[in-house]
């Protein structure tokens, strides 16, 4: 139900920016908003809450956001609290987001590295990730996980680049225990 509820509400927002050419507007519009309730899980909890009657989680939406985004986002959001549906509102920016990103070419990676790479490092990633994929440009997400040991993890939606040395040991390792000693 949750996925239903997301795709169909992102959907519709999509499809409005998309007919009525708001996607550039839209988009950090949506980023903000889920910016704000990430560092405001009491307004999430307060529009859950089920002793708060829907009027009055609706003058909350209407209160904190008429005037700071655009009618869209906030006819959006209204119309899920109306709809009972205010704990999906984080699912349906997040969908909403994603589908800007397919729409505008935006791809996001994930890269795991052993140590922390520089700037030049950095770059020559993205660089290469733009060489190998149909993206025109990448949201870059970087971490360090020492337990690698070397080499780097790269994930780009569900597809996953492994060519750490923890992941090579361990294919090594797998290698040689399938192999039979014998007594001669």
């Amino acid at each position: 139900m949750a996925k239903l509820v997301s795709k169909v509400y992102g959907d519709a927002l999509f499809s409005l920016a998309t007919t009525e050419n708001k996607v550039d507007e839209l988009l950090p519009e949506v980023r903000g908003v889920v910016t704000l309730l990430d560092e405001n899980k009491d307004l999430i909890r307060l529009l859950n809450h089920p002793k708060i009657v829907k009027e009055e989680k609706v003058k909350i939406i209407e209160d904190t956001f008429r005037g700071r985004v655009s009618d869209e986002v906030t006819g959006l959001l209204r119309l899920l609290v109306e709809k009972g549906h205010s704990e999906e509102i984080p699912k349906v920016l997040d969908y909403f987001i994603d589908q800007i990103k397919e729409y505008k070419n935006i791809g996001t990676a994930y890269v795991t590295s052993a140590v922390t790479l520089s700037d030049s490092q950095k770059e020559a990633v993205k660089k290469r990730l733009l060489e190998t994929t149909g993206y025109v440009t990448f949201e870059m997400n970087y971490d360090v996980d020492p337990s690698l040991i070397g080499g780097m993890k790269i994930r780009i939606k569900d597809r996953v680049v492994d060519s750490s040395i923890k992941t090579k040991i361990y294919e090594l390792k797998k290698e040689l225990s399938q192999i039979q000693v014998s007594n001669i």
